[in-house]
């Protein structure tokens, strides 16, 4: 029999999936694929309305057992979070360049069935359905920007040119255009309308946001220290102590670049860690050539990675066992992970975003990219939890979700794999410390940048304050990516305020909870049955997932 809570968290999933279809999509609820959410004023403060009432009612409602204890105190402390930043206005003004409803307009699509006539006919009405939801969110945003919150005039241009390379041109197609040329024939009189007008529609956007919004978006890229805090809080499930933690970064990130010198050492003696590189790109057993050749790596990596943890460190449950290696349609995306539907017939999948022209790739940077994304990272803490009825409500399985929890998980599992033995290769070594380079930067340069905080002399910058010339030459500095996807890195966290520290944040915590454990049991401590406990927990803000990996 089914408890009141998880009777409130099941409706709470329905609610909501109808409320934001493009969630429902992603999840696997079934019934919404042909709709898109209302970024409206009136459809934001719906959604806000059932968020508030649903915690008001969890509130009300009492926990069975100490499962039930963890899950109530995630509803509460999620949904709230949520509810914060729709209170203060910033949902309305949601627009940047890597994440916002304008992402979602375009991604969606990457998620839905393809296979048949009736799939496309979904497609067809969702598409149909587009230029209306595009005019919901315009308004919204001028709603926003109406009461003085509008995006930073460099999030604004990038978003309208994102909407321009989206739709396309006579002499290049957009994303649209290109994404029904494979539909089936019968539905040409539909889908060939449908995509010229999603095209319409987002060149319509471009044009708004940079009439509408420009004019009166801020110079400034920082969005200062009482937007950051509650972005910050929204993303990592906890109040940090944004100065210790930045000066914590400025250590950790000090730490990295030692270990990584330490490593190229033994790679290129005497030519430092860009000699080092150099020797491993240019090492062919280290190169793939050619997109399927690097989907067919992506997937044979991820497939042995599961088939060597399965049963020795980790028991990964059978429907998590298949993990799907994939290339995004269209460039700039960078490297992410979708979750499965709730019942596994769409798998969990990573996606690799190339640059335009490029098609080839070293494989040494990317092979701890795999864990991070595919297993034991992404892919097994969520499809565990997307799998684990037994211990988790239907909410927490599908709908429940924490930046600095996923992103920590994956990169403390990472660094588990070096510990583990799988990284023992010098190349693949280096390329897991120069990913833990970029994120320890991320967590300096994006709490520096936004709170205004001096730069700390001893570091090798050039400057005492944050600037966006300063903050692009510290990326350079400590980031081995193309010119332009630094411009990109950077752009992303102007853009997204908050979210860039919880990778090494989250690690923080489940580096801390580990060891904490370990002093408690002493030689009784199991890792395999303690990885076991902490992913079936469930997703938690960071604030709550200390509290119960103190009691592991």
């Amino acid at each position: 029999m089914t408890t009141a809570l998880e009777q409130l968290a099941d409706r709470f999933v329905e609610e909501y999936a109808a409320a934001v279809p493009t969630t429902a999509t992603y999840i696997g609820v079934r019934g919404h694929d042909h709709r898109w959410p209302d970024h409206s004023p009136a459809g934001n403060a719906a959604v806000a309305d059932l968020l508030r009432r649903t915690v008001a009612q969890v509130e009300a409602t009492a926990p069975v057992d100490h499962r039930e204890e963890v899950a109530r105190a995630a509803m509460v402390e999620r949904l709230s979070a949520e509810l914060a930043r729709h209170d203060a206005g910033w949902v309305d003004a949601d627009l940047n360049s890597i994440e916002c409803p304008l992402q979602a307009f375009r991604e969606t699509f990457d998620y839905m069935a393809v296979d048949t006539v009736e799939d496309w006919t979904t497609i067809a009405a969702r598409l149909e359905a587009l230029p209306e939801a595009v005019d919901g969110y315009l308004a919204g945003l001028d709603a926003a920007a109406g009461a003085g919150r509008v995006a930073a005039a460099r999030q604004v241009r990038l978003a309208a040119a994102l909407a321009r390379r989206w739709a396309g041109t006579p002499h290049v197609p957009g994303f649209f255009t290109t994404f029904v040329a494979g539909a089936p024939a019968e539905l040409a009189d539909r889908l060939v309308p449908a995509a010229d007008g999603a095209h319409d529609a987002f060149l319509r956007f471009a044009d708004h946001v940079e009439r509408s919004l420009l004019p009166r978006a801020p110079a400034a890229d920082a969005v200062g220290r009482e937007r950051y805090a509650l972005e910050s809080r929204f993303h990592t499930g906890a109040d940090l102590d944004l100065e210790e933690t930045y000066a914590w970064g400025w250590t950790e990130l000090a730490r990295v670049v030692a270990e990584k010198a330490a490593v190229a050492e033994t790679i290129a003696p005497g030519q430092g860690v860009a000699g080092a590189m150099a020797v491993l790109d240019a090492d062919p057993a280290r190169q793939v050539r050619g997109r399927a050749a690097l989907q067919q790596w992506l997937q044979d990596t991820a497939d042995r990675a599961v088939a060597a943890l399965d049963g020795v460190h980790f028991d990964v449950p059978g429907p998590v066992r298949r993990i799907e290696g994939r290339l995004t349609p269209t460039s700039g995306a960078g490297v992410y992970y979708s979750g499965p539907t709730e019942d596994f017939s769409r798998p969990g999948r990573m996606w690799w975003s190339l640059p335009d022209g490029v098609d080839d790739m070293t494989t040494w940077r990317e092979t701890t990219t795999v864990f991070h994304e595919g297993v034991p990272g992404h892919h097994l803490q969520i499809g565990w939890t997307v799998h684990n009825r037994a211990a988790l409500n239907r909410w927490q399985r599908v709908l429940l979700a924490c930046s600095a929890h996923a992103e920590g998980w994956a990169l403390y599992s990472e660094r588990l794999m070096g510990e583990l033995g799988f990284l023992d290769d010098a190349g693949d070594r280096l390329g897991m410390l120069d990913a833990q380079e970029l994120r320890a930067a991320r967590v300096v340069l994006d709490i520096g940048v936004h709170l205004d905080l001096p730069i700390p002399a001893g570091h090798g910058v050039d400057a005492d304050r944050w600037s966006y010339e300063v903050a692009l030459q510290f990326l350079r500095d400590h980031v081995s990516m193309e010119d332009q996807m630094l411009v990109d890195e950077l752009h992303r966290y102007l853009g997204w305020p908050g979210q860039a520290p919880v990778y090494k944040v989250g690690e923080r915590v489940f580096l801390a909870g580990r060891e904490s454990a370990r002093a408690r049991h002493g030689a009784s401590f199991d890792l395999k049955e303690w990885h076991r406990a902490v992913l079936d927990l469930g997703p938690l803000g960071l604030g709550p997932l200390a509290d119960e990996l103190d009691r592991l």
